[in-house]
Formats: structure tokens, C-alpha cells, sequence
């Protein structure tokens, strides 16, 4: 399948819609229909694909269904709203990718998602990283330092060295920037006067278990 977005004006929406093959992904049927999804599901800024299928879309991707003989199906979208929207889009249409600023503009935006597309980060700050996340890592970091046999002050010196070191490797305004590693997203976004609100990446089919037979 492929991923799209769409980002004008403050508002942005990422779509998802899947193929069961290469081939068919790159059907300008197919891509015809994806922008269709897009366009109605961005104008009605609805990310409900239940609701948004219902009606006219869901007869448009039966009949494309029928003709190309392989399933189609609109499988999750998401959106952003902030002063400062823009998105990036990985050439093989397979990643996407949608950032929210206040301040700066809208190829800051778009340079911010280039690297979200390419790093991967887990969050905006590293205070935005879910407890549970953390406490997993601690229980992993303490079980390598117990092995090493040193008193348990440097143990948890070295647990809380290696948890701040997770924090921020996957923590987007901490991480080098990735057409300028000099520097850190969060210091290329202030250089500007903009702060990241929030980003959200697609990348086609993640988290779909693909059973081996």
C-alpha cells in the first residue's frame, strides 16, 4: 500500500491505505482512489475510517476491488492542528509524515519531518516518554549493571546514566539533526523562533503481524 498526506492552513491529515501487492500500489487506479480517501477525509477532517467509508468511497473501492481482483483497504488515518503544519512525504510513498510547530514556517515544518522520517523518534520530549517505557528500560539497564558486581551507589549511577542516554537518543528535539548533525532539532527549531507541538509518522503496514506459512 501506500501512505499520503495532505497539510494545509494549520491542519494536516495522514492516511494509510493498503494493498496486497507492490504492483497494485503503484495502479493510478489505485492512487486515483487513495487521493479521493484523502481529499474527503481531510475536507470533513474526519479520521474515523468507519465514517468515512460509508457511502460513495466504500462503492468507489468495491468497483476497484472488482476490476483489479486484489483488496483494498483504507486502514487508519491521523491529524494535526497547530499555528504551523507541514509534512514530508519519502519518495517510495511507503513513510509519511506530519509535524505541528508554533512559530517558524511551514519548510521548517517540512525539514523537521524529513528527520522524523528518517530517525524514527518515540516522542517530542523526553518528559513525553510513557512511565512504563522507562520503567521496562531501568529493569533492563539494572539487570546489566548487577552483573557487573560494583556497589549498588555506581549501579545506580550507571542505571540513571543509561536512562538518560535512551531519553534522549529517542527524543526528537534532542537528537542530531540529520542535514546538519551539528546541531539538535530542538536547537534548529529555536534558532527560528518555533517550537515543536507534536508529530505523527505513518509508515506503511507497521504493526501488521504478517503470519509465515
Amino acid at each position: 500500500g501506500i501512505v499520503k498526506f495532505k497539510a494545509e492552513n494549520g491542519y494536516g491529515l495522514l492516511l494509510e491505505v493498503n494493498s496486497e501487492t507492490d504492483f497494485v500500489a503503484r495502479d493510478d487506479g489505485f492512487q486515483s482512489f487513495v487521493s479521493s480517501v484523502l481529499d474527503s477525509a481531510f475536507t470533513a477532517k474526519e479520521t474515523d475510517i468507519a465514517t468515512l467509508m460509508a457511502g460513495d468511497l466504500e462503492s468507489s473501492r468495491e468497483a476497484l476491488v472488482q476490476k483489479i481482483g486484489e483488496n483494498i483497504s483504507p486502514r487508519r488515518a491521523s491529524s494535526i492542528e497547530a499555528p504551523v503544519v507541514g509534512g514530508y512525504l519519502h519518495s517510495n510513498n511507503r513513510i509519511a509524515v506530519l509535524v505541528g510547530l508554533t512559530g517558524g514556517s511551514e519548510e521548517l515544518a517540512k525539514d523537521v519531518a524529513m528527520h522524523v522520517a528518517a530517525v524514527n523518534p518515540a516522542v517530542v520530549n523526553s518528559a513525553d516518554m510513557p512511565a512504563d517505557v522507562v520503567a521496562a528500560e531501568k529493569e533492563i539497564y539494572a539487570a546489566q549493571a548487577r552483573e557487573s558486581g560494583k556497589p549498588e551507589e555506581i549501579i545506580e549511577k550507571m542505571i540513571a546514566g543509561r536512562v538518560a542516554k535512551f531519553l534522549k537518543e529517542s527524543s526528537l528535539i534532542d537528537q542530531p539533526f540529520v542535514k546538519d548533525p551539528d546541531t539538535t532539532v530542538g536547537k534548529l527549531v529555536k534558532a527560528e523562533g518555533a517550537e515543536v507541538l507534536s508529530f505523527v509518522r505513518f509508515e506503511v503496514g507497521e504493526g501488521i503481524e504478517v503470519e509465515e506459512v
